[in-house]
Formats: structure tokens, sequence, C-alpha cells
């Protein structure tokens, strides 16, 4: 029984107690993890928005003084440019067109006679001029004729010579009436007839001489000669279609072109008031002048289906420069525009105010200019307004000014004409390593904020 009473039983307010205080401390717990998870994501959330300012920090120099590079030119950043010299002259008022070289006279030689052909006296290529001789037909058929014709002659003027005495006799006998008037009459006539025969036979005569003049066969035009079509020894006839060979005229030559009927009231008004106009011709690729000539003609109609109407044009071709068929680009020269501000191509700009050109004043810093442009032609235009000679344009880097941005004026190889392709990359070099600067100095700024930021 003392046994019993020693043992220490659980008091139920102190059990429940203990429960109570787990229960308490397990919600405890969760609160701390929601705390931090809360702490975290304002941690994250606090970087990123550092590392955002920290970027846009370490960008602003740079974008600042691009800014003021390409704007007022403030600070030291220059932009490199490509520049040219405004010139005071002429510019030429050209219409292009696309033509052919056609030969003035182009002649196929044929045989006028049938025979043997025993010479040929050209070669393949050969220029001629008119009335050499090319080829020899045998003479001796035609020979023969015309002997017979002169035998025929000879034999006819005999005859009419026997029958003019007989009738010196028959007109004495007649005044003595020995014989009647009918007798004397036909007398008379047979005289008649052999005077008709010596004309057949000399006209046979000449006939023959024509048909020995045939054979041999000369150059009725001055020109090259193109490829032989027969050989020697062959029987040729007047009427083989293909013939002996073939002369171009090539000195002078012509080129036939087309220009669009717009254009032609000015090319006709020039032609009737009696003005040469000037034509170059040009090869396929319209960059090589070939020669120069004088405009001929117009033809007399528009082409309905092209509305084009065609020109025809000569050069001397002393060169031969010029070649039967050829495909040339044709510029004819129309007026001349006088007294112009001439800059390359290049420097023209256009935008919403119209067309400008960046001008290179004192400091080198360039202003916008807006300009009137009279004639463009080739690389060169012609300004009428807003330039004045002698003053600088940019030709080439205008992508990266701004009206007051300051410049490196560099001077293109070719002078005051468009930059080639070796100024082009020199001055791109430039700005090149310049961004590539400014990209370095961004990453540093970068890389020391974290730096600081992980202190």
């Amino acid at each position: 029984m003392s046994q019993s009473n020693s043992l220490d039983l659980p008091e139920p307010g102190r059990a429940a107690g203990s429960t109570v205080r787990t229960t308490s401390t397990s919600g405890g717990r969760w609160w701390i993890w929601l705390l931090v998870v809360a702490i975290g994501a304002a941690g994250y959330w606090y970087y990123r928005s550092s590392h955002s300012k920290s970027a846009d920090a370490a960008t602003a120099p740079g974008s600042a003084g691009a800014g003021k590079g390409k704007g007022a030119g403030g600070g030291n950043f220059a932009v490199p440019v490509v520049v040219a010299t405004a010139q005071s002259g002429d510019l030429p008022v050209y219409y292009n067109g696309l033509g052919s070289v056609t030969p003035l006279s182009t002649v196929t030689v044929r045989s006028r006679v049938d025979g043997q052909l025993i010479n040929v006296a050209f070669k393949e290529g050969q220029f001629v001029a008119q009335g050499d001789l090319l080829a020899e037909i045998d003479p001796r058929p035609f020979q023969v004729q015309l002997e017979q014709a002169q035998g025929q002659l000879a034999k006819d003027e005999a005859a009419r010579r026997d029958a003019q005495v007989n009738y010196e006799r028959f007109k004495l006998l007649f005044k003595e009436g020995v014989i009647p008037q009918q007798q004397l009459d036909t007398q008379q006539a047979q005289v008649g007839q052999f005077d008709g025969a010596i004309k057949s036979d000399q006209a046979q005569i000449d006939n023959a001489k024509l048909q020995l003049t045939y054979c041999r066969i000369t150059s009725p035009i001055s020109g090259r000669i193109g490829l032989r079509l027969v050989d020697p020894g062959n029987i040729i006839h007047a009427t083989d279609a293909n013939g002996l060979l073939v002369i171009t005229e090539v000195q002078p030559i012509a080129v036939v072109f087309s220009l669009p009927q717009d254009q032609l009231p000015q090319v006709y008004d020039k032609l009737r008031k009696g003005v040469q106009l000037g034509v170059e011709a040009y090869d396929r690729d319209n960059t090589y002048k070939i020669t120069s000539g004088k405009l001929l003609t117009i033809d007399n109609q528009i082409d309905s289906t092209t509305g084009t109407y065609k020109l025809k044009s000569v050069f001397d071709n002393k060169d031969n420069a010029l070649f039967p068929n050829q495909f040339v680009n044709v510029h004819l020269l129309v007026d001349t525009k006088k007294n112009l501000t001439l800059v390359p191509v290049p420097a023209i700009q256009r935008g919403p105010q119209g067309t400008y050109v960046y001008v290179v004043g004192q400091g080198n810093t360039v202003n916008i200019r807006s300009i009137t442009i009279a004639q463009t032609t080739g690389n060169t235009a012609g300004l009428s307004s807003g330039l004045k000679q002698g003053e600088v344009v940019v030709t080439d880097g205008q992508d990266k000014l701004q009206d007051g941005s300051k410049v490196v004026p560099n001077t293109s190889p070719t002078g005051d004409a468009a930059p080639n392709s070796s100024g082009q990359s020199d001055t791109n070099q430039q700005p090149a390593q310049q961004q590539q600067g400014q990209q370095q100095g961004q990453q540093q700024g970068k890389s020391g904020h974290q730096g600081g930021k992980k202190q």
C-alpha cells in the first residue's frame, strides 16, 4: 500500500500545458519561414533595381558624349567625315538611250556573169577601197564572143559598101532610063538594111566587152570584207543567192538608238534651229567612253508600242572602235547649264525639309544648308542656290551628324569627286574604334558598380 502511494502520476493540467507549448512552437516556425521568403524576395528586388540603375549610370556618360558629338559637338568627341570642295562650272545635260551600231552601207557582192572563179584577190577581214579588184572570172568565153561580133561587123560593113556602090550605079542607069524606079528603090533599101546590121554588130561587140568587164569584180564601196563565201575554182552564176563576199562600210559608221517620246520636243527644236548635237558612245556597262560623234537625223514617227522614237548618229570611227551590230549606251548632249555650283552627288541629303547638305564651317562644325538642284549628270550635281564656290561639304559620314556637330574632315583620295572604296574604309575605321572604346568603358563601369555592391 505504501508503495502504491509513492507512485507519481501525471497531472492532467500539466499534460495539457505541455501540448499547448508544442503547438505554439510549431506555429512559430512557419512564420519564420514565411518571413525568410519575404526578406529574400525583397533583397532580390532591391538587387535588380540597383543593378539597372548602375547600368544606366554607366551608360549615361557614353550616350551623353555621343549626343554631344551628334548634336552640338561638345566635349572632345568629333565625327570623322569625308569632305569635298564645291566648285563653279558648267554642267552638260545628256539624254541617255540604248543603241546598236549600224553600217552606213552593207553590200553583198555577186557575179553578174556565169563562169569559173579563177582568182580571189582579197583576204578575209581586209579593208578595201572603192574600185579595188576582188575576184576574176574566166574571161575566155566572152573574149570569143567579142571576136565573133567583131568578125560579123566586118562582114556587114563590106556588104554595105558593095550595096552602096551598086546603088550609085543604079542611080546613073535610072537617069538614062535603063532601069525602072522600083529597082533603084530596092537597092537603096538594101543599103539601109546593112546599116542596121552594122549597128546590131556594134551592140554585140559592146555587150561582149561589157561581159569581159564583169569578169573583173571590183569593190562597189570602201569598207571591210567579211568571210569568203566561195572558193576559187567553183562555177558561179549570176543567180546565186549567197554571193561571193559581204562588204560593210565602217568609216564612217552609224548608231541607231531610241529615246522616250517626252524628250522629242527638246531634240527636234535643236534640229530645226540647225544646232549640231554631240553624241557619245559608251560600252555596254556604261562606264567606258568609246568615241564621240554627232546626231544625223531622227525618225519621222514614234513607235506606239514602246512610246519611243529612233535617232541616227554618225561617227568617224577612224580607230575602228565601233563594230557593226555592237550594243552601246548613247549619251546625247542636248544642252549645257552655265554657272552652277558643282558638288559630288553623295553630298546631297534628303529629308522632310527638302534637299540639303552638311557644310563644314569654322571650328570644323557642320551646319545644315538647304539647296536647290538644277541638274545632275553622272556623279556630279549642279546647284543653282544654297551653296557657294569654295565651301566644303560632307560627302560621307552624314548618318552620324546633326546640325552643329563637330567633325574631323578628311579629303577623298580622288579630290572633289565622290569617295572611293579606300577612302570609305579609312573613315569608317575611326568611328568603329571609338565605338569599341565606348563599349569597353561601359563594361568597366558595370563591373565597378557590381564590385562595389558586393562589398
